[in-house]
């Protein structure tokens, strides 16, 4: 099997939180891969930086896509955990990916667009996502493309846990939104603690990442 990890860059005003971040153009939106959602609540986790809370909680309220939000934590001067719950309006590409048992490793907004790095278990699999923003009208771009031959050998320097680790959440779908299966429940397929599930799924994810930015670096031309 020939895995990918690529960066694709999708457009639209009713992709969730795009209204807020073009509302709060000091403010940066992260999804939080770690964090558990509830699929009966409907929840979703973000991790957002902002000069002006006062300012994106505006922009949330006035966002046709969030249904409602909560700030669960701070995590600095200017940064914070929220939860969101979506609209029908809104438009969200992750369920995409994880019918194609696809995994969005980051992703992030600038203010008018996401940027996503994905991992998929096959090139040929990103023509879902083609095909979901050509019936909703979203703008997609290919922008960076890695082929690798299986997960276990993409030079992220996985470690055996924490490729295995990965690939029960990925199976028992732990990485689709909202989730088919808990961390508790990631952790007892693996038999070991939630912590310990939680620190592998993290550094692992971590390490797909760095990997992904490096080899993009290194790429000639």
């Amino acid at each position: 099997m020939s895995d990918i990890k690529t960066v694709v860059r999708v457009k639209h005003p009713d992709i969730v939180l795009t209204q807020t971040v073009a509302h709060d153009r000091s403010s940066k939106v992260k999804s939080v891969s770690e964090a558990g959602t509830d699929p009966t609540a409907g929840k979703f986790f973000y991790h957002i930086e902002s000069s002006d809370f006062h300012q994106f909680e505006d922009g949330l309220r006035k966002d046709s896509t969030i249904g409602g939000f909560e700030r669960v934590i701070d995590t600095g001067d200017e940064e914070a955990i929220y939860s969101f719950e979506y609209t029908d309006d809104a438009k969200i590409i992750s369920p995409v990916i994880s019918a194609a048992d696809g995994v969005i490793l980051d992703m992030e907004n600038d203010g008018s667009a996401w940027t996503m790095t994905i991992w998929m278990a096959e090139r040929t699999d990103l023509a879902h996502l083609w095909e979901y923003a050509r019936q909703n009208d979203i703008d997609i771009d290919l922008l960076r493309v890695n082929e690798y031959d299986g997960l276990g050998n993409t030079g992220a320097g996985l470690t055996d846990s924490q490729r295995e680790a990965l690939l029960v959440a990925l199976e028992s779908g732990y990485f689709e939104e909202p989730r088919n299966a808990t961390l508790s429940e990631v952790a007892a397929d693996l038999n070991i603690s939630q912590p310990a599930a939680s620190g592998l799924l993290r550094r692992g994810l971590k390490r797909l990442i760095m990997s992904s930015l490096k080899d993009d670096s290194e790429e000639p031309g």
